[in-house]
């Protein structure tokens, strides 16, 4: 079955909105994701809040190629959160047609934090955006079985979904049961990558190792050794996909439109090997 994928942000981190867009379109790609707040104070990110330019330019690209936007990035719920500081980002994506936003969760206390999440969903419901919460091992939703707690303390909100990280899969522990555990309308798009594995290295990866390698060293799938046949046919075959696979340093030698291609087609021939 053809798969659906979307440049992700860290795949074409260097490009603008709108040369993402083109260069999406020249590459073959539906869709692309982008970061339009930065993961961290002071983090990279691309620029259009505020910009009514820079948004002319994105939808124009839009329009002449049929590149949509998936994904936007990226809402943080802390102890301090207030979902109507994201107000910009999801009037941004309500004018780019954007399908959901990533989330994340940092508040420790689990309850506050299904509270902040079930505000945060019932504000983007009619920006017409789904809020997908993306679990990392180094977070306070580390994995399946939390994000899945979380959503369900939220009350399930129609507009709810979890992201599936194919990193994050394997460096959390999650197993291909607690995917399959997912309930289908809260999936609606996957992350996919390779990497090594705690098997290969022999040990537990650091908290700090992992980031690391999220960020920035992230593999060609069949590169590494994470199961990605296992976790892609426990996956719906109709899910779209992200291809997020950042390696700054290889990135800097092919240069991103050569590496966005190679990553586009490297998941191609992966996920549809009779393609």
């Amino acid at each position: 079955m053809p798969r659906i994928y979307s440049l992700a942000y860290l795949t074409s981190n260097t490009f603008t909105p709108p040369q993402a867009v083109r260069l999406a379109a020249e590459l073959g790609y539906a869709y692309v994701g982008l970061r339009l707040l930065p993961n961290m104070a002071g983090g990279p990110q691309q620029f259009l809040i505020g910009q009514p330019e820079v948004l002319r330019e994105t939808v124009a690209a839009q329009k002449d190629t049929g590149v949509g936007i998936f994904d936007l990035e990226i809402i943080r719920i802390d102890e301090n959160f207030d979902e109507r500081a994201y107000l910009p980002l999801l009037e941004a994506g309500a004018a780019l047609h954007a399908r959901a936003v990533l989330v994340a969760g940092d508040d420790t206390d689990e309850a506050r934090l299904s509270d902040g999440y079930a505000r945060l969903c019932k504000l983007m419901q009619s920006y017409g955006l789904t809020a997908d919460l993306e679990f990392m091992p180094w977070t306070a939703v580390p994995d399946v079985k939390a994000a899945l707690r979380i959503i369900n303390a939220a009350g399930r909100p129609a507009n709810a979904g979890i992201l599936v990280d194919a990193l994050h899969v394997d460096r959390s522990g999650t197993t291909l049961n607690d995917v399959l555990a997912i309930p289908r309308d809260l999936l609606h798009y996957a992350q996919i990558c390779d990497a090594p594995t705690r098997a290969q290295v022999g040990r537990d990866f650091t908290a700090e190792e992992m980031i690391r390698a999220a960020r920035c060293e992230r593999l060609l799938p069949g590169e590494g050794g994470i199961d990605l046949n296992g976790l892609f046919n426990a996956l719906p075959q109709d899910l779209p996909i992200s291809v997020e696979v950042v390696h700054l340093e290889r990135m800097a030698q092919l240069g991103q439109a050569e590496w966005a291609r190679q990553c586009l087609s490297v998941s191609r021939s992966f996920l549809e090997p009779q393609a």
